[in-house]
């Protein structure tokens, strides 16, 4: 009993050293860049800007292959939050990708839905869930609001309903008041 233990705990600290050297030398360094674009998109996931998702946009702005005003989601303030990462002038948000829209979540209307499984298909995120031949619905907190699954369903049972302004997902509107920078005289004092 005594030596089966000692063998297990020889074997797992021998495993371990293995596992912990494998890491330290096949070790894959991210682009920190990368990184960065890639939490200022909206993960939406929704391909308006002419990629599969936000991670390969955020790759190609990073390797300079695409421009910061593709994305309709993020709208004009995540191209200027682009803008400001990688240091280049502002461009307002590219028309030929669409326009920016309010965030929204796809409701599908059950006694429509003929349960072709077509959204489900169509869902990057698998927020929709049914199953053949029977309703569909939508995991909201699950939905991106990406318009994926509009296309392709054929009794056009889903729209698309912007999601009410709570105290949950209430964002500062920046900026409200413009600020002025302004420069007093010495021995002035302003009431």
């Amino acid at each position: 009993m005594l030596t089966a233990l000692l063998i297990m705990l020889g074997l797992g600290l021998v495993l371990g050293m293995i596992l912990g050297i494998s890491a330290l030398v096949f070790k894959v360094e991210g682009d920190p860049l990368v990184a960065r674009i890639d939490a200022i998109l909206p993960q939406t996931q929704c391909g308006q800007c002419g990629f599969p998702g936000c991670k390969p946009y955020a790759q190609a702005i990073a390797a300079e292959e695409a421009d910061i005003n593709q994305c309709p989601p993020g709208g004009d303030a995540g191209a200027q939050a682009l803008a400001d990462l990688m240091g280049v002038e502002f461009k307002p948000l590219n028309a030929e990708h669409g326009s920016p829209k309010p965030k929204s979540v796809a409701f599908i209307n059950e006694a429509v839905c003929i349960g072709c499984t077509l959204c489900i298909q169509a869902c990057p995120v698998d927020a929709i869930l049914g199953a053949a031949k029977h309703m569909h619905t939508v995991i909201a907190s699950e939905c991106t609001g990406c318009e994926l699954c509009l296309a392709p369903c054929p009794v056009d049972c889903i729209d698309m309903l912007p999601i009410a302004e709570t105290p949950d997902n209430w964002r500062w509107q920046y900026p409200i008041i413009p600020i002025k920078a302004i420069a007093f005289a010495a021995g002035e004092v302003s009431a």
